[in-house]
């Protein structure tokens, strides 16, 4: 079903389509068992990024700018999830593979906002590092929790902006061959390459766009780990080090997790030495794999937020034993006993 509109030129019909049909998983085998996996990594994903974000919110200490920005990370890693993982079972498990026109580019701007939004994020992570490693005594003059917020704000409206002009010119293709998307959602790259008029300018603004918010900033967090490296290397004493250098192991971690798999299957699919269908479950896994892990990892390896768990822990065990022997739950206040209610 297409949508006939305004003649664009003396032998070219505008068509817009009713509806796009996601091709996706539907020539591979056996995949089933794959969507279990993904709800299990998706309920994964809710249950950690959402016990992350509670933690920083209910610690007053962790209400520091370095965990606005984790906090952050840890909405768009939901956000992401959220965006991708449901549709994509309900459009393949049951079945549901036809999507109209309007809920397709919302579907586009969606996951690509909040895939947007982890880079950038993990660029504003890096940022906090190298001030904290390279200029020590300034920090909290630098990084102040208003600094931190604006420059969330900042990255928010950048991915808003582009992501919107990407979709924007998706509206201005006609559709007169094909509206069989070649993906697991409505993907920018598979769906322009649909088009059969002139699509030039959406070609140019994907390839900006890559630049601008996966090539930039991983080029800007390896710079930010050169100098401090560099700073590391002027830091006499090992256990200074030592402890400087643990303070960015859960970060490092994290853009290893995003940037290595995303690019590998990018380039990889580029030099052609990988399948469609190749492509299709290395980029689900790209994408669902490192917002389930990124919460897992922050706990394990930050003693801030592992300090904070314990203490929660402990307040949550103290009101339930105060409701147990109140017959209500009361939470105790802070400062008071352990024992007391």
């Amino acid at each position: 079903m297409a949508l006939t509109l305004p003649v664009l030129s003396a032998n070219v019909t505008f068509v817009r389509p009713s509806t796009f049909y996601i091709n996706g998983f539907s020539n591979i085998q056996h995949t089933k068992y794959y969507y279990i996996f993904l709800s299990i990594v998706y309920a994964v994903t809710i249950v950690g990024n959402s016990f992350i974000m509670c933690t920083i919110y209910l610690t007053r200490a962790l209400h520091t700018a370095k965990y606005i920005a984790v906090f952050n990370l840890a909405l768009s890693d939901l956000g992401g999830s959220s965006a991708l993982i449901p549709k994509l079972i309900d459009t393949f498990l049951f079945g549901n593979q036809f999507i109209s026109y309007e809920d397709c580019l919302a579907n586009m701007f969606f996951v690509l906002i909040f895939m947007t939004s982890q880079s950038l994020t993990l660029l504003v992570m890096a940022y906090d590092r190298v001030v904290a490693i390279c200029f020590p005594l300034r920090y909290n003059a630098i990084v102040t929790k208003a600094a931190m917020t604006l420059l969330i704000v900042i990255t928010w409206i950048i991915s808003i902006m582009i992501i919107a002009l990407l979709v924007a010119l998706i509206t201005r293709l006609s559709f007169c061959r094909s509206t069989v998307i070649n993906s697991y959602f409505c993907d920018h790259g598979p769906i322009y390459v649909l088009a059969c008029n002139d699509n030039i300018i959406n070609r140019v603004m994907a390839v900006l766009s890559f630049a601008l918010l996966a090539c930039l900033p991983l080029m800007l967090i390896s710079v930010s780990y050169i100098c401090i490296g560099i700073a590391l290397m002027n830091i006499s004493h090992g256990f200074e080090r030592k402890k400087a250098m643990k303070t960015c192991t859960s970060h490092l971690i994290l853009v290893a997790l995003f940037y290595l798999p995303f690019f590998g299957t990018n380039v990889a699919a580029l030099t052609s030495s990988i399948t469609v269908n190749d492509r299709i479950i290395n980029s689900t896994l790209t994408q669902a794999i490192p917002p389930m892990l990124n919460p897992i990892i922050y706990t394990l390896k930050t003693e801030e937020v592992m300090h904070a768990v314990k203490v929660l822990y402990k307040r949550v065990k103290a009101a339930v034993m105060c409701g147990v022997s109140s017959g209500q739950v009361v939470y105790p206040r802070v400062g008071q006993g352990k024992n007391s209610c």
